[in-house]
């Protein structure tokens, strides 16, 4: 029986100002302005595909996933057919729609993708009182650069209509091939819904030693894992990976069914809301936990009666143990990387080590050039991203793999292997302070006035005392990026302070927030003395956070009495 082709049709709409990707080909927004702004959606998605040029877009296959947030399933099918009506010849999905940003990263790669989409606001909550967004990943695996980031916006700005299949329906359920004959077009439009664990789980396969790790979890001296997916995507891939494949027991993992509304919490994974995992470490149980923000591209670390390893220190520890993994001692190692507010514990790593270290703006992006060009093959960033150059995102089970095949290794606790990590290079003390959903204009001007004040020349070799401490300015500035690869400058990347001591003040808007504006403060402060190790990082850090408050006035001016959240 012929069926009959699917209509293919052009909808006017009007355009909106305020769709500039947020970095890395990424709209985040309130969940309510995508379903109660017409067309918001579909607008995004016409810019976004656009982008693309329409020699590479005809019959080119793209990736699509999702983190399984509320609007998420009513979002890929609008995908899916406006994909359909803009010439996509073939779309790969996760099976009911979930896949995590790195096995999205993964399957573009794997399949030689012309790029992917992934709807995912990150660690943001979910719900319909929650956040929603629109990744696109291109070619290589990674975020948008800048340049197609601008060209989406431009194309957003002046958007008349888009194209679309409204008849196009898919079943995101069944595994495998379904094609549609669309109205003219001579090819049918195919959609393959995959395995969403298959494909990311043999490219872990191939970068460790799957059987010491399994022999870790299941052996005589085996260690009791506690691992929250935090009702975001990873759950099927802790289940399909650590439980399955590596044989840790099922009650290992806990908050594994992704819900719209992450179980009502935000799915970030840190000392604020990671707070099941805390108290079930904190018991003494558990030799290792680690929980997975959203989209799987976050972690992070704690030992045995909660020992809290702070995203820096975990970068550097990785980059000193590779030794470990299979396949950095195959590969070998190029260079690394992390964003300017990371703290420098990498360096002493990288200066031991004799590797070059490549300081970039926070965003991923700027990681993936350096991967592509064969410069770097570990990078991190303090805001618990850590990745390799198997991927072109940040990757938070690989991470954890890392971290299990250390202590398989080495024999020792997280603790015992953080404590001796500190008493080879040194303990960096790190805080981040952020201040969450400021007024954007009461933002920006703090930020233009302290901007004004450190790079004034009456800052530089200032001194300041609080208590005992005396700080003495070395060098200030507004932080910007030559991309040793393209030659490409990145300005204006946050406020730094470098004191004598190496202490450093850092001072960044974040540019994920949306309607609200984040400012985060960034305090390090360097202890060679193993003697001195065992303090809270809060308390060494309080003169330095002292005079970031006083020359930035950011309660004063804000009406606060602190930040949002510490980490």
């Amino acid at each position: 029986m012929e069926r009959t082709p699917i209509p293919v049709l052009t909808v006017p709409t009007a355009p909106y100002e305020d769709q500039r990707p947020t970095g890395g080909g990424g709209l985040r927004r309130p969940t309510g302005l995508f379903e109660s702004q017409r067309n918001y959606l579909p607008n995004f998605v016409q810019s976004l595909l656009s982008s693309i040029d329409l020699r590479d877009r005809q019959g080119c296959t793209m990736v699509v996933g999702s983190d399984g947030r509320y609007f998420s399933r009513t979002a890929i099918e609008i995908v899916v057919q406006m994909a359909a009506a803009n010439g996509i010849g073939r779309l790969v999905i996760g099976q009911n729609g979930i896949l995590s940003t790195p096995a999205v990263s993964c399957i573009i790669r794997k399949i030689k993708a012309a790029g992917g989409i992934i709807l995912t606001a990150s660690h943001s909550p979910g719900g319909p009182g929650g956040e929603f967004g629109v990744k696109f990943e291109v070619a290589n695996g990674g975020p948008a650069p800048d340049m197609v980031s601008d060209k989406i916006y431009q194309i957003s700005k002046t958007l008349e209509e888009y194209a679309i299949c409204p008849d196009l329906r898919v079943d995101l359920s069944r595994l495998g091939r379904q094609e549609f004959d669309l109205e003219n077009k001579f090819k049918p439009f195919r959609v393959e819904i995959v395995d969403s664990v298959d494909i990311y789980l043999n490219l872990l396969r191939s970068i460790f030693d799957f059987n010491a790790i399994r022999n870790f979890l299941t052996g005589p001296n085996q260690i009791k894992i506690r691992i929250d997916a935090m009702n975001g995507v990873m759950g099927p891939y802790v289940r399909r990976i650590l439980c399955d494949e590596l044989g840790a027991p099922a009650n290992s993992a806990i908050n594994c069914i992704p819900l719209e509304d992450f179980g009502g919490q935000p799915p970030d994974p840190n000392l604020t809301y990671a707070t099941a995992l805390l108290e079930a470490m904190r018991g003494g149980e558990y030799g290792f936990g680690a929980a997975f923000d959203a989209d799987g591209d976050r972690y992070m670390i704690l030992g045995q009666n909660g020992f809290f390893v702070n995203a820096s220190d975990s970068l550097a520890i990785i980059a000193a143990n590779l030794s470990c993994i299979p396949y950095f001692c195959q590969m070998g190692v190029r260079g690394f990387g992390r964003s300017m507010p990371t703290s420098t514990a990498l360096d002493k790593v990288a200066k031991v080590m004799k590797i070059p270290v490549y300081e970039t703006p926070t965003g991923w992006r700027y990681f993936s050039n350096l991967m592509d060009s064969g410069r770097c093959s570990l990078c991190g960033e303090e805001s618990f991203g850590t990745g390799s150059d198997h991927l072109r995102e940040k990757d938070g089970l690989w991470a954890v793999l890392v971290w299990l095949s250390i202590l398989a290794a080495r024999k020792q606790s997280v603790e015992e292997i953080v404590r001796d990590h500190w008493a080879k290079f040194g303990r960096h003390y790190y805080c981040r302070f952020d201040y969450e959903a400021l007024e954007p204009r009461t933002a920006y001007f703090i930020m233009r006035d302290l901007e004004a004040l450190i790079t004034d020349k009456s800052f530089s070799h200032q001194q300041f005392a609080v208590g005992n401490n005396i700080y003495s300015v070395e060098r200030t500035d507004s932080f910007e990026y030559i991309d040793p690869v393209d030659g490409s400058v990145t300005k204006r990347q946050g406020l730094r302070i470098v004191f004598s001591d190496a202490s450093r003040l850092i001072f960044r808007m974040s540019a994920s927030s949306h309607v609200r504006a984040t400012l985060r403060i960034y305090a390090e402060s360097y202890e060679k003395d193993p003697s001195q190790h065992n303090k809270e990082p809060q308390a060494v850090l309080s003169p330095l956070i002292a005079i970031a408050l006083k020359i930035s006035q950011i309660h004063e001016r804000t009406g606060r009495k602190g930040p949002t959240v510490i980490t």
